[in-house]
């Protein structure tokens, strides 16, 4: 497929101000996606937050994308794509990052176990001036339901030696519920990863490139039915690569590229729409 190429600063100003986007990554999500669109809509409309849920959908074999074109009837503030071979979370979420329309973007699971009130919630950290608003399930005020208990330890040594490694207090790096600025995904061009270990190069990249960014609570839920698409190995080189990738960004750059000019220049690859 031929890509598009625009300048960085031509990819900023293509976001609808004020718009809220939030992109959902999905494969075999059928006994989700419903209910996990439509309260997501109504926490959102309910806030007065204009917004589009954007649902990718990741090479599906079940009736999710049947569920999505009903879904898309129904609210207009809802569409879909279909990502192109090969599948993965990551190449789905890159996908979603060259296809969403709003100022600010969000990336939500599509089990439901992130919470359509803490998406709210972000969305108003935002507001308040920060390029980047990270959850946090481990502070006060966050809740985790039915974390299956392996996963949890590593999850939580796997943040410790990150948090060690970039000498910050954030404690939850691998969460994959974030929100961004579009000129903050416009400045962590080009992404390196297609797996889930672009859940950690999104933020660490914004930390390390100086954007600003608020930690909220927030509350994971395991997910009700399927079978979860993260895999335990993906825990190994793939995120250590990316780790050690940031780690070196930030040894070398010392946050002063952001001030270059040229970083201007920048092209980005986008699919089109």
């Amino acid at each position: 497929m031929t890509l598009e190429v625009k300048s960085l600063a031509e990819w900023e100003a293509a976001g609808i101000e004020g718009m809220l986007s939030v992109v959902i990554p999905a494969h075999n999500e059928a006994g989700h996606i419903e209910e996990t669109v439509t309260t997501l809509h109504d926490a959102l409309d309910k806030a007065g937050i204009q917004h589009e849920i954007l649902v990718v959908n990741d090479n599906s074999k079940d009736r999710t994308e049947e569920i999505l074109q009903d879904l898309s009837r129904r609210f207009p503030q809802v569409r879909y794509v279909n990502n192109q071979p090969p599948n993965g979370f990551g190449f789905a979420v890159r996908c979603g990052l060259s296809n969403f329309r709003g100022d600010t973007v969000a990336i939500v699971m599509a089990d439901l176990s992130d919470s359509p009130d803490d998406v709210v919630a972000f969305y108003r950290k935002i507001q308040e001036g920060a390029d980047c608003a990270f959850g946090s399930r481990f502070m006060r005020g966050a809740k985790v339901i039915d974390y299956p208990f392996l996963k949890l330890m590593l999850n939580r040594c796997g943040n410790w030696f990150i948090k060690v490694m970039f000498w910050m207090r954030y404690n939850d790096i691998t969460n994959a519920f974030k929100m961004y600025r579009r000129k903050v995904i416009a400045g962590l061009q080009p992404l390196l990863a297609y797996h889930f270990n672009l859940t950690v190069e999104l933020p660490l990249k914004a930390i390390v490139r100086g954007y600003s960014y608020a930690v909220v609570p927030n509350t994971w839920r395991n997910r009700k039915e399927g079978v979860s698409k993260f895999k335990i190995r993906e825990m190994g080189s793939r995120y250590l690569f990316i780790i050690l990738y940031c780690l070196l960004e930030k040894l070398l750059s010392r946050n002063d590229y952001r001030d270059r000019p040229e970083i201007r220049e920048t092209q980005l690859q986008v699919w089109p729409r």
